[in-house]
């Protein structure tokens, strides 16, 4: 097998670490620093394009529906957005580090099929999280992987979302009958506690990183109910 080639590195806003790009062929690889192993690979991404798909299944025949994908990766989730959604509803997609959008714009956005070129596509550079504390009820969906699941490894101001403040503030980002989706490496029973507080009606999936088979990863899906139970 031939060995991986380093392509780039990527500084982490707020000592968050090292991202660092290799490739081998097709196959492309993002490794953090001081973490084992990958965070993500270009041949492993089903997980996170089933996120798209069940977070946005309520919306495929919405016209004007209005997306929010926190994380950009290696695109997977965007691209699997964007084939949920009508020709006229808008994606936007959050992403904190500008080096990864870049990449993404570069030989890596191959991967996924070039999903920032598509004109229902808009890029927010930045934290998300400032994103959402500003953002009016606007959201059909909301697909966060912006990290390892609700403790967050690669971004400790991520750790925000996935608080109560933050998912309070995540809900009033939420259209009425929106669905937040968060991707997840396994499964977490506090969570699920913790977004039924906060007003939504929870379910949990878990997928496979590949197509029936690979890791088991978790999606979390709330739905904001029509008419609020904490109101």
């Amino acid at each position: 097998m031939k060995p991986l080639n380093k392509l780039a590195t990527a500084i982490i806003p707020n000592n968050g670490g090292e991202l660092t790009l290799y490739r081998r062929e097709n196959e492309f690889s993002i490794r953090l620093s001081g973490v084992r192993g990958e965070l993500m690979n270009s041949r492993v991404y089903n997980s996170e394009e089933e996120l798209a798909k069940l977070g946005c299944a309520h919306i495929q025949d919405k016209d004007n529906a209005e997306v929010l994908v926190g994380g950009l990766g290696m695109g997977y989730t965007l691209a699997a957005a964007l084939a949920c959604v009508t020709a006229n509803s808008r994606v936007i997609v959050a992403e904190l580090i500008p080096d990864v959008l870049e990449w993404n714009q570069g030989p890596l956005g191959e991967c996924a099929g070039r999903p920032l070129a598509d004109p229902r596509c808009h890029v927010r550079l930045g934290d998300i999280a400032e994103l959402i504390k500003m953002q009016q009820p606007a959201f059909d969906a909301i697909l966060l992987d912006v990290d390892n699941g609700p403790e967050g490894i690669t971004h400790s101001n991520n750790n925000w979302l996935y608080s109560t403040s933050g998912l309070e503030a995540l809900y009033d980002s939420l259209r009425p009958e929106g669905m937040l989706a968060v991707w997840s490496a396994g499964a977490d029973s506090m969570f699920v506690i913790q977004l039924k507080k906060a007003g939504f009606v929870v379910t949990v999936q878990t997928v496979r990183a590949r197509p029936g088979k690979g890791s088991r990863h978790t999606i979390f899906l709330a739905k904001k109910p029509w008419r609020s139970s904490l109101a």
